[in-house]
C-alpha cells in the first residue's frame, strides 16, 4: 500500500495566477493551478490520499487584502479554498493579521478541519480547531497533527493575542506524537514553520530563536512518520533519517507529494519526497470561472487612482534603493511621521520586487509595494536603542572579495530577509561597511547633534518591528508609546487625500559606505 500526502503552504491569497501588478492571468503561480495539479495526483495515485493545507492562506495578495478590508467578508477567501480537497488545515501566523474575529469566521466558514495543537487559550485548551485529526481510510489510519510557528507574539500586537498562550512546537509534538500512535498507525506532523538548521550538517542557519522548530522536530522527536512544513517559503523535499519533509515555496508555486510505502502490517518501508511544479499547469477551469467576476471587482478598486508624482518615484534597483536614500522610502516615512506626529522613522524596502509609483498613485501601486497589513507604533527608544537597531541593520552589507559592498547572504538564504534591513528618516547616520559587525554606526545626530547613549527618542516604526521583530532586541512592546490602529494602505490612501502631489525628493540624511576599499 502506498500513502500519498500532498500539501501546499503560504499561498497568501494568491488564488488566479496573477501577482496584481497589472491585470494579466499569466504568472507561473496560483491555486487554481495548484488545484489542477492536486486532482491529476489524486487521480493516479495508487492508495489513500492526504491533502493539507498547511496555513497562511488569508493574508498576502491583492484579493485577499481587498475581502478583508474593502468587501469585509471571509467567505471571498474560504469559499475558493472550499473548492479543493484539503481535509486539514493548519493555522498560520499571517491568519492572525486581520484579527481573532476574523481567523474565527475563517474557520467556521471552512470545510477542512484547522488543527492547532501549541496556540492554547486561557484554559490551556486550543484556542483554534482541534490538536489532531484522525483520518480512516478503512484499513489504514492516519493522525494528522497539526503545529505552528510559536513565535507569533514577536510579531503581533498584544491586544490581537490577548489571552492566548504559544508553546513549543518541538515539545508539544513530544507529548502528542507517543499518543497518536496509540491511535493511528502513521502520524502525520503538519507544522507552520520551518527549518532552523542546514538539513544536512545541523549547522543553525539563523538565530536559534524558536521560531522554526522543523530540524528539532525531525531530529528529536521520535515517532514521526512525515513532516509537512512551510513559513519560510523555501522549497524543500528531502528524506532525513528516513523522514519525508517537503516545504512548498510560497504562493503556489509547487505542492508538496511525499509517498510513504507501506507494508501488510501498516509499517514504513520506503520515503520518497518531492515537489511538484505547477507553472505549467493548467488552471482549474471551475474555479477560475467562479473567480473571474470577484476578481474583476478586485482590479477595479486598484486602479482607483489616489494621487500623482512629480519626478521620478519609480524603482529600477532594489538594492540602490537601500544603500542610498530614495523617494519611494522618503514617501512612506513621511506618511509614518505625519501619521504619528513623530520627528524619527524607520522602514524598509521589504523584498525585490516593488516598482515603486509611476505617474498615476493607484491602490494598485500601494498594495504591491507595500505587502503587509502592518499598523504602526511610536516607541521611547535610548540613543543606545537606536543605534543597536542600526548596527543590526548595517549587517545586512558584507564586502565582497573585490571590496564592492553587497547583500550579506545570510539575508538571501535560506530564506530573503530584505525586511529585515531597516532605513531611517529624522536622523543621520553613516554606515561603513569595512568595519567590524556592531562597530558599522560611524557617525549618528539628530538636527547636527550627536546621539549620547542615554538621550530618549520617539521613533515610528511598523507594528512587526516595534514588539520585536526580525529579532531586533532592543524593540519591546512595553516601549510603545502610542500606535495607529489603522493599517499602512489606509494610512498612505489618507495621506494621499491630503498630499495628492507627491514629489521627488530625499533628506540625504544616510549613506552607505566602506572607507577601507
Amino acid at each position: 500500500m502506498k500513502l500519498t500526502i500532498l500539501s501546499t503552504s503560504d499561498t497568501h491569497g494568491y488564488l488566479l495566477p496573477t501577482d496584481y501588478r497589472d491585470r494579466e492571468l499569466n504568472a507561473n503561480f496560483g491555486l487554481t493551478k495548484a488545484a489542477s495539479v492536486i486532482a491529476d495526483e489524486q487521480e493516479k495515485a495508487q492508495g489513500p490520499v492526504l491533502i493539507i493545507e498547511n496555513g497562511d492562506f488569508l493574508q498576502g495578495s491583492a484579493y485577499s487584502y481587498y475581502q478583508a478590508k474593502v468587501a469585509k467578508q471571509v467567505v471571498g477567501m474560504t469559499s475558493v479554498y472550499n473548492a479543493l480537497p484539503y481535509q486539514v488545515g493548519i493555522i498560520g501566523n499571517h491568519e492572525f493579521n486581520y484579527g481573532v474575529d476574523y481567523l474565527r469566521a475563517a474557520i467556521h466558514n471552512s470545510k477542512r478541519q484547522f488543527l492547532c495543537a501549541n496556540i492554547l487559550d486561557e484554559h490551556g485548551e486550543p484556542a483554534f480547531g482541534q490538536p489532531y485529526e484522525v483520518i480512516d481510510y478503512g484499513e489504514l489510519k492516519v493522525a494528522v497533527l497539526g503545529l505552528t510557528t510559536q513565535y507569533i507574539p514577536h510579531w503581533e500586537a498584544p491586544e490581537k493575542i490577548s489571552g492566548l498562550v504559544f508553546e513549543s512546537a518541538a515539545e508539544t509534538a513530544q507529548k502528542w506524537v507517543p499518543q497518536l500512535h496509540q491511535l493511528a498507525d502513521i502520524v502525520v506532523v503538519a507544522y507552520h514553520g520551518g527549518f532552523e538548521r542546514d538539513l544536512q550538517t545541523g549547522t543553525p542557519t539563523e538565530v536559534l530563536s524558536g521560531e522554526n522548530e522543523g530540524y528539532e522536530l525531525l531530529k528529536h522527536v521520535d515517532g514521526i512518520d512525515a513532516l509537512v512544513t512551510g513559513h519560510q517559503h523555501r522549497e524543500v523535499a528531502e528524506v532525513i533519517d528516513g523522514i519525508p519533509t517537503t516545504q512548498p515555496g510560497s504562493k503556489a508555486t509547487h505542492v508538496g507529494k511525499m509517498v510513504l510505502t507501506l507494508d501488510e502490517k501498516r509499517q514504513v518501508t520506503g520515503t520518497t519526497a518531492e515537489l511538484l511544479v505547477t507553472a505549467n499547469a493548467t488552471a482549474n477551469n471551475q474555479l477560475t470561472d467562479n473567480l473571474l467576476a470577484d476578481n474583476g471587482n478586485v482590479e477595479d478598486w486598484l486602479d482607483q487612482p489616489l494621487g500623482t508624482t512629480e519626478g521620478d518615484l519609480t524603482i529600477q534597483d532594489p538594492f540602490a534603493v537601500r544603500i542610498a536614500p530614495h523617494p519611494y522610502i522618503q514617501f512612506v516615512q513621511d506618511v509614518q511621521r505625519a501619521a504619528t506626529q513623530t520627528k524619527i522613522s524607520g522602514t524598509a524596502l521589504f523584498n525585490n520586487d516593488g516598482q515603486g509609483f509611476g505617474s498615476v498613485i493607484t491602490f494598485r501601486s500601494v498594495l504591491t509595494n507595500y505587502i503587509y497589513p502592518n499598523t504602526l507604533a511610536v516607541v521611547k527608544l535610548t540613543g543606545a536603542d537606536l543605534k543597536a537597531a542600526l548596527e543590526q541593520s548595517a549587517e545586512y552589507f558584507i564586502q565582497d572579495q573585490s571590496g564592492a559592498i553587497t547583500v550579506n547572504p545570510r539575508f538571501i538564504k535560506p530564506k530573503p530577509q530584505h525586511y529585515n534591513y531597516d532605513m531611517y528618516a529624522g536622523v543621520d547616520y553613516t554606515i561603513d561597511v569595512s568595519q567590524p559587525v556592531g562597530q558599522r554606526i560611524t557617525t549618528l545626530t539628530v538636527g547636527q547633534v550627536p546621539v549620547e547613549p542615554n538621550r530618549e527618542l520617539e521613533v515610528v516604526v511598523n507594528q512587526y518591528r516595534a514588539v520585536g521583530g526580525g529579532n531586533y532586541r532592543m524593540f519591546t512592546a512595553d516601549k510603545i508609546v502610542r500606535e495607529v490602529t489603522e493599517d499602512m494602505t489606509e494610512i498612505i490612501a489618507d495621506y494621499l487625500r491630503e498630499h495628492p502631489v507627491v514629489k521627488a525628493e530625499t533628506e540625504e540624511n544616510f549613506r552607505v559606505i566602506a572607507s577601507h576599499q
